[in-house]
């Protein structure tokens, strides 16, 4: 399995006829599916669709959760008339029409005639005759579009989890070079430490010094304790040891990818807990200034593994 990130985009566009309720011929409508992606905990999923076709959001889900661990995901679905369909429907209100025409001959029949009969042009002119109605999508619309509109949606799904791939293969390249410079870094401070028993000895030596000329004097068997303590925080070849285990841990994560973020995530604390040790145990300015730079390096790979699935 490949690793992949949590950011991505997909789009894909899809149509069909369907015919509104009432029984109209059917007419073209044209829909698009866009689905984003960012960084999550978990998987977050929200939907944005047409109040009509809001019954769909479990089976979106259900689509989504069989491809997508996790991340902060939107998908919306926009629906309209494809552009041969969008002449607005004409819709005479013969009602109304008709008690117009009733309120002429009412009228002729009280002795207001007429020089000539009222045109159909001027009847339809008339506010309220004539309305233009446009054509929406109903139940019976959304029930029939539902089908290759979903299809179009497995077709977005996959389209994301590529573009997550594309991601997570930019992304992996960026965490193995973090990890060579880990590496590197540790291997530095294995040789630094070959050279801390001369300034052990140096503070050591210091330290009994304090310790004799302490007023009252310092018992032999505390004396012993403090020298112990010293000798015992400057050994730094377990937290070494921990480090390269743990990175090699996480290159073996890389290579087996899937959804790998969360054990990366709990790894790298691992690696930042040795780097604080090794600084803490270290006797002199170098080992200090390796362990530093190794933080640095610790924390940049952090920031980047928020993105990984």
């Amino acid at each position: 399995m490949s690793v992949m990130s949590m950011t991505g985009f997909a789009r894909v566009d899809g149509g069909a006829e369907a015919a509104p309720e009432g029984g109209e011929s059917p007419i073209p409508w044209t829909w698009t599916w866009e689905i984003r992606s960012v960084n999550a905990k978990g998987l977050d999923l929200r939907t944005r669709l047409p109040s009509l076709a809001e019954g769909w959001e479990s089976r979106i889900r259900e689509r989504a959760q069989a491809r997508l661990a996790r991340g902060s995901v939107t998908v919306t679905w926009t629906l309209e008339q494809a552009d041969r369909a969008k002449v607005p429907q004409v819709v005479v209100n013969e009602p109304f029409l008709r008690e117009i025409l009733a309120l002429q001959e009412k009228l002729e029949a009280d002795g207001l005639v007429y020089p000539t009969a009222p045109s159909l042009d001027r009847l339809l002119a008339i506010r309220g005759v004539v309305e233009v109605v446009e054509r929406v999508a109903d139940t019976a619309v959304i029930a029939a579009l539902e089908a290759p509109a979903l299809a179009d949606l497995d077709r977005a799904l996959d389209g994301m989890v590529e573009a997550r791939g594309r991601e997570g293969a930019k992304l992996k390249a960026v965490l193995e070079t973090h990890l060579d410079e880990m590496a590197e870094l540790t291997g530095r401070a294995v040789a630094a430490a070959e050279t801390q028993p001369a300034a052990l000895r140096a503070r050591m030596a210091d330290q009994l010094a304090l310790l004799l000329e302490a007023s009252p004097p310092v018992s032999e068997e505390r004396m012993v304790q403090e020298l112990a303590l010293l000798a015992t925080k400057a050994e730094v070849r377990e937290e070494t040891d921990r480090l390269t285990a743990h990175v090699a841990a996480c290159r073996e994560l890389l290579s087996d990818g899937g959804a790998i973020g969360r054990k990366l995530d709990f790894l790298c604390q691992e690696l930042n807990r040795e780097a604080n040790t090794l600084c803490s145990k270290a006797v002199d300015l170098e080992l200090t200034g390796i362990g530093v730079e190794l933080k640095t390096r610790i924390e940049r790979f952090r920031e980047q593994i928020q993105n990984v699935e």
